[in-house]
C-alpha cells in the first residue's frame, strides 16, 4: 500500500474497516478487577488467514517499575510496547527484535507513577519518568512548570502520563486484517478543578509498519474547562545520529528562546552526541492539505530510515520540535511534537489563544499516526507527501521567539 493511501486511511480511522470483533477486558477499576498475566494470539483464536499477531499483557517487578503494567503487541512487522499504568503511553517499537523507534533515557525503568512527585525540583518531577517514546502531556495543563494566573503551580506537561487507566480493553476483528486496538480510559477528576476523561486508542493492523491513535477527550464536569494536549513524540538511534534530517510542512519556524537562536538557521539538520548541546527547541506553524491533514518526517542521514508523523491541524494545531542531541548517557533524542499548544507555561499561551476550552459535556477527538520507513523510497514517499502540501513555499525563519522569556520574572 502507498504511504499516501496508508496516511489518510489511518489518520480517518482503521475503524471503517471493522465488522464483528473480539473483546477482552483486561483491566476494569469499577468492578476492581484485572486479568493479570495474559495473552491471545492469531493462533489461539483460530485465524489462519493474514499475518500472525499476538498481544500480551504483563507485569513488571523491581525498583521502581514494580507493579508497572505492559502492553506487548506483535503484529508480525514489529512490536509495540504500550504502558497502560503510565497514561496508556507508547514505550518503543522493535522490528526484529531490535528498537526502531524510542530513545537511550537516563531513566532506565518504566517508572511507577507512586514513585513520581510531579511538583518536585520545582514542578520538574515528571521527568523521574520520561522515557517513553510517545508520552501524552496535558490534558489539564502542558507546557513548561510556573505559577499561573491564579497562583497554581503547574508542574511540567501535566498529569495524564502519570496516571494508570481506569479500563483496559483489547479488541481484534474477527474479519481480515483483524485490526488490533487497545483501549484505555484515563481520567483526570479532582474535587472542584476538573473532571477530563479521556478514551485513548492504538491501533495497528497486522503485517503493517503504521500504527495510530485515537484519542476522545470528554469534559464530564457541568462546568466549561481549559485543556491543552501535546503528543510528545520522540526518537533517538539508529534514525536520530550526524546528519539526520527533520521536514515538515509549514509556513513559518522560530526558536522556544534565545538559546535555541544560534541553532535556527540549521533546524532541519541534527548534530552527532554533543557534550555541552543541552536542548534546543523550535515552534513550528504547520500547513495542511484541504482536510487539515499533515506530516513531519524524520530520517537517517543515507536517507533510507526514517518515521513520519501524521495529524491533523484542525485538532492540533502547532508543531514543537525538541533537538536533545546531548552525550548519549544524558538522552540522545528529538522530538516531534503536535499539540494544542507550544511548550510554554499555560500562562504564555493564553495571549496566543493557544489554552483552548472544553465545554460542559463535549468531546474532543485527537487522531496521530506513526509509519516506519525502512527504504529509500519510503523516506522520499514521506518527503513528496510534505512538499505537495508545502507546494514549494520556503519555511519563513522568525528570529523573535513567539514568547519573551527574558522579560519573565
Amino acid at each position: 500500500m502507498k504511504l499516501k493511501t496508508l496516511f489518510i486511511s489511518t489518520l480517518l480511522g482503521l475503524g471503517s474497516m471493522a465488522a464483528n470483533s473480539a473483546e477482552f477486558i483486561l483491566t476494569d477499576a469499577a468492578a476492581g478487577t484485572d486479568v493479570g498475566n495474559w495473552k491471545v494470539s492469531s493462533k489461539s483464536l483460530g485465524f489462519t488467514d493474514g499475518s500472525a499477531f499476538s498481544v500480551e499483557k504483563r507485569q513488571l517487578h523491581g525498583g521502581k517499575q514494580a507493579g508497572v503494567d505492559i502492553i506487548v503487541i506483535d503484529n508480525g512487522q514489529m512490536t509495540v510496547t504500550l504502558i497502560p499504568t503510565r497514561g496508556m503511553g507508547i514505550f518503543d517499537v522493535k522490528m526484529d527484535g531490535k528498537r526502531i523507534l524510542g530513545w537511550d533515557s537516563p531513566v532506565k525503568e518504566i517508572v511507577n507513577p507512586a514513585f513520581i512527585e510531579l511538583e518536585s525540583r520545582n514542578g520538574l518531577g515528571w521527568l523521574d519518568g520520561f522515557n517513553e517514546m510517545m508520552v501524552r502531556c496535558g490534558y489539564e495543563w502542558t507546557g513548561h512548570p510556573g505559577v499561573d494566573d491564579n497562583g497554581q503551580l503547574l508542574s511540567l506537561h501535566g498529569r495524564v502520563q502519570n496516571t494508570p487507566a481506569s479500563t483496559v480493553k483489547v479488541i481484534i476483528d474477527d474479519t481480515p486484517p483483524h485490526k488490533i486496538t487497545v483501549q484505555g480510559e484515563v481520567s483526570e477528576r479532582t474535587f472542584k478543578m476538573a473532571e477530563l476523561v479521556t478514551l485513548t486508542e492504538f491501533e495497528v493492523v497486522p503485517g503493517t509498519t503504521t500504527f495510530a491513535v485515537h484519542d476522545k477527550l470528554t469534559n464530564k464536569a457541568d462546568y466549561d474547562n481549559e485543556y491543552q494536549i501535546i503528543y510528545h513524540s520522540n526518537f533517538g538511534t539508529p534514525i536520530l545520529e550526524k546528519g539526520a534530517k527533520f521536514t515538515a510542512a509549514a509556513s513559518e519556524v522560530s526558536p522556544f528562546n534565545d538559546y535555541a537562536k544560534k541553532g535556527l538557521k540549521e533546524w532541519q539538520d541534527y548534530q552527532g552526541p554533543t557534550k555541552g548541546y543541552d536542548e534546543m527547541v523550535f515552534n513550528f506553524k504547520p500547513l495542511a492539505d484541504a482536510q487539515g491533514n499533515t506530516l513531519a518526517v524524520l530520517n537517517n542521514a543515507a536517507g533510507n530510515q526514517g518515521v513520519a508523523v501524521g495529524y491533523n491541524i484542525k485538532q492540533l494545531p502547532v508543531l514543537t520540535m525538541w533537538k536533545n542531541t546531548d552525550t548519549k548517557q544524558q538522552g540522545y533524542v528529538t522530538g516531534i511534537e503536535p499539540g494544542t499548544s507550544y511548550a510554554y507555561n499555560t500562562k504564555f499561551q493564553r495571549p496566543l489563544g493557544l489554552v483552548p476550552t472544553i465545554k460542559a459535556g463535549e468531546t474532543k477527538a485527537f487522531d496521530v499516526t506513526y509509519t516506519i520507513l525502512t527504504s529509500k523510497s519510503d523516506v522520499k514517499s514521506a518527503l513528496d507527501k510534505v512538499a505537495a502540501i508545502q507546494k514549494g513555499k520556503a519555511v519563513k525563519q522568525v528570529m523573535k521567539p513567539i514568547v519573551d522569556l527574558t522579560k519573565v520574572k
